[in-house]
């Protein structure tokens, strides 16, 4: 079995902490202040990208490249580790993008709801349409993709075949989507609450009286992350850290617009492993190398 470089630095990351909590750093987009910018886990923040537009959704792909939409171009870039960039496509107002396992990117668009698919080897197709006006994007565990539609208050499941079944209905402008370890989704509504389902549709409140939420994101430590919109107003929005329990801290302040969320060093296929599986992932990891030291002396 191949063992990537990103795993194994994962699983070492771990062995070395065994609450399985490692630096990871926050990216967060600015859509009217057309910058991208990077949080440490202290909250210390720092320009990605200037300029570049109106970016909407963030997402990291296994080897660490980031890559951005731009609801005015329609373009999709893509942002390499080495510093460079490129357009890998163009889909119109795109606010979702999702990796499945096998490392397709996903694309929500709003221009004729549909989802586009990015395949490992260049070529785009259109994997749904006709699904409503479309937000975020989340894969469960067992490949299925998960989808808001904004307007139409639903979420949609599509199967790895494309087959499309709605999930959950009468949400009050749902937009970003995120699973957590245990299975569930927990969905932004834009009408000031985050809510979680259970793998069997069973909806509660995780957080209320909010301002306008829109992107949601998970941390190595289970901890989620929200945008919460300030409806335009420069210095006026923030990010909110939640643990698992609910309890909200204020991460970030003094944003413009910030849309989507992604967290650099954990790309893994969601839902996010539990801290005590990584640790085991490591554990056996360095079993190996010992074992192969033994054998070789």
């Amino acid at each position: 079995m191949k063992i990537s470089h990103l795993c194994l630095g994962v699983a070492i990351s771990a062995l070395l902490n065994p609450l399985g909590t490692f630096a990871q750093a926050l990216f967060v987009n600015d859509l009217l202040g057309g910058n991208i910018y990077s949080y440490t886990t202290s909250g210390a923040r720092s320009t990605f990208a200037a300029g570049v537009g109106n970016p909407a959704a963030l997402v990291f792909d296994s080897a660490g490249d980031l890559y951005e939409s731009d609801i005015t171009s329609g373009n999709i870039t893509e942002y390499k580790t080495n510093g460079a960039t490129s357009v890998i496509g163009n889909v119109g107002e795109a606010f979702g993008m999702a990796f499945d396992g096998a490392g397709n990117l996903f694309v929500s668009s709003q221009t004729g709801g549909d989802i586009v698919k990015f395949s490992t080897n260049g070529t785009s197709s259109v994997f749904a349409s006709g699904l409503g006006y479309l937000r975020g994007l989340a894969f469960n565990s067992a490949g299925d993709l998960f989808v808001a539609d904004d307007i139409g208050g639903n979420i949609y499941e599509l199967t790895p075949g494309g087959s499309s079944s709605t999930f959950a209905t009468g949400i009050g402008n749902p937009s970003g989507l995120a699973f957590n370890s245990g299975g569930d989704l927990f969905v932004a509504s834009e009408n000031g609450a985050i809510y979680s389902y259970t793998p069997g549709g069973i909806r509660s409140t995780f957080a209320s009286g909010l301002n306008a939420p829109w992107d949601l994101a998970f941390n190595s430590a289970g901890n989620l992350f929200e945008s919460d919109n300030g409806y335009g107003y420069p210095g006026e929005a923030n990010i909110y850290e939640y643990t698992p329990g609910g309890v909200q801290s204020t991460f970030a302040t003094g944003l413009y617009d910030p849309n989507g969320l992604a967290f650099q060093g954990l790309a893994l296929p969601v839902p996010e492993p539990s801290a005590y599986a990584i640790y085991g992932m490591g554990l056996g990891v360095v079993a190996l190398a010992v074992s192969y030291r033994r054998r070789r002396i």
